[in-house]
């Protein structure tokens, strides 16, 4: 009598790689984390004349310290804005793009950016709005405007990213045609805002960062509490609802998310582009689809990417500066060509 030998059955793949998976992942994101840690000591040593290590430590401690104003009054509120803004445009291009299934989603290619600047200019050049306490309110209500419009000009819960994309296009070119007229009809606003149109953190100031920063952070945690209910959403609405979810809060919810993180960053520096559409992409190559790991990503990396590209503007500009917006146009524009004819060929 033979006996046949089953096989040997190894223990179960699927409980242990999604855990090497976490793993990695969450040692991936505390190298993030101390990669943004090494920027933000850049972003506060460079600058029209570079500091030390010893200096910028000195700067930070030492009220005596011949570097104390320097640090305090310039670099470390430009470095802290910096932090913020990128880390909500960051996130708002993750959302943008998980709510949308576009992947070519950001603030600025969608007429996010530009709804918040047009109510800007229009507080600052017909209404005397110059204080940023002010116009916040303003560039919060142009964002919500503009992301509900693209939203139902692109077909809502039926829109494809070549109509979101082309709704986005049409109010982008309105609205900053309209801020170019302001800006050209009144000689004090076009002296107020020809910096800020094209995205600057050198007029940072204590005052900015402690503005911004509640906008900031409400956007940050309700982004992140969205994390799961999107994931459920990108298996339709109907699956959705079977996992617990809620289609039509969730997307609610993703707009005000996401008009709080643009609207936030607008009034503080300005229309920064493509942050929000390169950060996600680079990071779903490291985290794949899920926005649980997604999200956390783009927070952590996006200022990585905005500072570092306000740094390289910097010293490429000396004794000046070229403006951080500059650098990501030009940064992000191969990048979005390369997205736009990647998404032709798989099409």
């Amino acid at each position: 009598m033979s006996v046949t030998n089953s096989p040997t059955i190894p223990e179960s793949s699927t409980s242990v790689r999604p855990a090497a998976r976490a793993t990695a992942r969450a040692a991936g994101l505390a190298a993030a984390a101390l990669l943004l840690c090494a920027v933000l000591a850049l972003s506060i040593g460079f600058g029209a004349r570079a500091l030390s290590f010893t200096e910028v430590w000195q700067g930070l401690t030492d009220p005596a310290a011949p570097t104390w104003t320097v640090v305090h009054e310039m670099r470390l509120p430009r470095t802290l804005l910096g932090l913020l803004v990128g880390t909500a445009l960051g996130l708002a291009g993750a959302v943008m793009q998980a709510l949308t299934r576009n992947p070519l989603a950001d603030p600025g290619l969608l007429g996010i950016n530009a709804g918040a600047s047009a109510a800007v200019a229009t507080a600052a050049g017909l209404l005397g709005v110059t204080a940023f306490d002010g116009y916040v309110w303003f560039a919060l209500a142009g964002a919500a405007v503009v992301a509900v419009l693209v939203y139902a000009v692109g077909g809502g819960r039926g829109a494809t990213p070549a109509r979101l994309a082309l709704a986005g296009s049409a109010l982008n070119a309105t609205l900053y045609s309209f801020v170019s007229a302001v800006m050209l009809l009144d000689a004090a606003s076009l002296e107020r805002m020809r910096f800020w149109t094209v995205g600057s953190l050198a007029s940072a100031q204590r005052g900015t960062v402690l503005a911004v920063l509640p906008f900031v952070a409400t956007g940050l945690l309700l982004a992140l509490a969205l994390a799961r209910p999107l994931n459920a959403l990108a298996l339709g609405d109907d699956s959705a609802r079977a996992l617990g979810a809620r289609p039509a809060a969730t997307r609610a919810a993703a707009i005000l998310a996401v008009t709080l993180l643009c609207g936030a960053a607008t009034a503080a520096c300005g229309p920064i582009v493509f942050v929000g559409l390169m950060v996600p992409h680079l990071v779903r190559a490291l985290t794949g689809p899920d926005l649980r790991w997604l999200f956390p990503y783009c927070a952590v990396l996006a200022p990585v990417l905005l500072l570092g590209a306000d740094v390289l503007g910097r010293l490429l500009g000396r004794p000046g500066e070229l403006q951080v917006g500059i650098v990501t146009a030009v940064a992000g524009g191969p990048l979005f060509l390369y997205v736009a004819r990647r998404g032709r060929a798989r099409a």
